[in-house]
Order: structure tokens, then sequence, then C-alpha cells
């Protein structure tokens, strides 16, 4: 959009909310912390209950660190009849742990003398200080030109087609301080800021509707189409959040069944070993001496010496199994022992020669020997 479309469509929203709302009653002076805090109460809610939150406060609590170490639980209970209590009570504590964190007191009025810049770019790393708080406190607190437009209002422009979808996701809307002036910024955003919070409280809000419809033809219908998106986006959110809760439930029952049979496996060759012990036990119970009686003990005593000599008796006795026949030819030590064999056989031969030789000599002795 071109910007002097926007500049007459911004003016037609002035002068329709100047028809159908009256500025409300002006706000009393404030430190500048105050402002900070009644900004963060009054974001998507009615200036009367911001007024009432930020009374109580003050009662119930001694003083803004008392609120600061406060829980949020306890804070959304005091500010209970808000829109919505919880992110009031958050942004309250936030905006106040992140002032005492950068300056170590809750007295931040020098700000107000120092340059203006300064004192949003301090403001801006905050993480508690939204864009709407950001522009209230510069706009009532340091005089500067901001006009604060929070969700609400958001709404109201991106349907009378001020603002589009990407400008009302960032939060700003190009062009607003340059076709309202600054003498005119105060009231123009109280009265954008009364219209787009009975439309939050209440969709089929006549003023509101009548207001928009003024500004752009149209409008409510663009306004009920919004709302039917927002309807199925919120669906859509929980759809996701359903699915990714059960796959997270899954993976974890997934993981719990994977640890329980990491653990049981170690298990198992642990009872082998335990059913493996006792066998080996009574094994060495059965043969070893203590467990059996004296009298076989001493039988085992006196058997080992028979044992040990044992084994050379069957060396001994193998030779001997040996057929002559299969000598031969199997084995490099027999033709040893068949010359032992052939020297004994010529030793008798030897023997019965000097027998047979002897028995002649004896008998050639008793005989005459003849004449030659």
């Amino acid at each position: 959009m071109s910007a002097s479309n926007r500049a007459t469509l911004i003016n037609k929203l002035f002068a329709a909310l100047k028809k159908h709302y009256s500025p409300s009653p002006t706000q009393p002076t404030r430190p500048l912390l105050e402002h900070l805090l009644y900004a963060s109460l009054l974001q998507d809610a009615p200036a009367e209950l911001a007024d009432e939150g930020m009374a109580k406060c003050e009662q119930d609590f001694f003083d803004w660190n008392e609120v600061r170490v406060t829980t949020i639980s306890e804070l959304a209970q005091v500010l209970s009849r808000l829109p919505d209590a919880v992110k009031a009570a958050t942004r309250i504590k936030s905006n106040l742990q992140s002032v005492f964190e950068e300056f170590y007191t809750f007295d931040i009025d020098h700000l107000k003398k120092e340059n203006l810049g300064k004192a949003v770019a301090k403001f801006e790393k905050m993480p508690g200080v939204t864009p709407f708080v950001l522009s209230y406190t510069v706009q009532h607190g340091l005089g500067g030109h901001s006009i604060p437009v929070d969700y609400s209002a958001m709404v109201i422009l991106m349907v009378t087609e001020i603002a589009s979808q990407t400008e009302a996701a960032a939060g700003k809307v190009p062009g607003l301080e340059r076709a309202i002036p600054k003498s005119k910024g105060i009231e123009f955003s109280d009265l954008l800021h009364q219209a787009a919070v009975s439309l939050s409280i209440s969709t089929k809000d006549k003023k509101s509707r009548a207001l928009v419809d003024e500004v752009a033809k149209g409008s409510s219908k663009r306004l009920d189409e919004w709302i039917t998106g927002k309807k199925a986006a919120k669906k859509r959110v929980a759809a996701r959040k359903a699915a990714q809760a059960a796959e997270d439930e899954a993976e974890e029952i997934a993981q719990a069944e994977a640890e329980k049979a990491a653990k049981a496996k170690p298990k198992k060759p642990s009872n082998k070993k335990a059913s493996a012990k006792p066998a080996d036990t009574a094994a060495s119970k059965a043969t070893s001496p203590k467990a059996a009686d004296p009298k076989a003990a001493k039988k085992t005593k006196t058997s080992k010496p028979e044992a040990a000599e044992a084994p050379p008796a069957k060396k001994n006795v193998a030779p001997k199994k040996v057929t002559p026949k299969k000598t031969a030819a199997s084995k490099p030590e027999e033709p040893s022992k068949t010359a032992k064999k052939a020297s004994k056989k010529s030793k008798s031969a030897s023997s019965s020669v000097a027998k047979t030789s002897s028995k002649k000599s004896s008998s050639r002795k008793l005989t005459k020997r003849k004449p030659r």
C-alpha cells in the first residue's frame, strides 16, 4: 500500500474513533518505572482493570522489590481480574528483574534527562519489554512520539487494511507516527485501545464493527474470516501438539523397552556362570580327596605311584606286539633289531660248531694214531 492511501485510512480511523468513543481521563504523573509497569498491565486489557491491578500491587506488596521476588502464580492471583493475568504477571516480574539487573535500583528517572535514543536502546535490551510497553513508556514517560499498538489494536488495523499480515506479525505499522502528529498521539492511542479491547472481549460488539466498516467497507466480513482462520489455526496447532506428544510418548516407551532389554541381556551370562559354578564345585567335590572317605583317600595315595609306573610298562610292551612281517618295511628302528637277531644266530651257530669240534677232539684222543 502507498503511503498516501495509508495516511488517508489512518485519518479516517481517527475520525471514526472520535465519533464512537470518548477519551478517557488523563493519567496521573508517575515515575518512569511505574509507567513501564502500568504499560505491562494495560497491554490487551481495559484501562479500568489496569488501574485496579496497579493499585492492588501497591497495596498488597511492601515495595517493587517484593513484587520482583514473588512468584508468578501469587502475582497472577493479585491480578486475577485482568483478561490474561498470567501474561501480565510475567511481564511485570520480567521487567522488574531486567531493570534491577541493568541499574541495580528502581529509581530510573535519570533516563528522562538523557538522550531519548540511549534510553530506548536500554529498554529494548530487556526481554520483557514488548513493542507496546516500549511505545507507551516512550510516549508517557520519556515524552517521545510513539503510538503504542498491542495485539488487539493490530487486529483493527489489519482488518481495515491499514497494515498487512507481515507488518502485523512484526508489530510495527509504517507511517503511523507521520500520519498522527505528536500532539494527537496520546488521544489517538487511547481511543484505538478502547475500540480494540472491546472488540477482543466480544467479537460481535456492534460499536467496534460499525467503526471498522466506516473506515473500510467489508471490514466486518474480513474480521469474520480472520476469526475462523484463527480457530482453524488453533485446531491445527492443537493437533500438532497432540501428534508430537504421541510421538514423544512412543519414543519414551521404546527407550524404556530398550533399557529393559539392555539390562536383561547381561543377566543371562551371569546365570550361566552361576549354573556352571555349582557343576564345577560338584565335580571338584567328587574328585577332591577331602570330600571322599579316608579309606578311599589312602587308596588313591597308594595308587598314585602305580599309576606313575604304568606308562613306561606300556611303552615296553608296545614293540613286542609288532609282527616280524611288518618290521621289514615299516620303521627305521626295525633293521637294527633284525641285525641283533642275526648276530644271535651267528653266535649260536659258532657255539654249536665249537661243541662239535670239541667232541671230535675228544674222540680223537681216544683213538690210536695210525702210522703214516
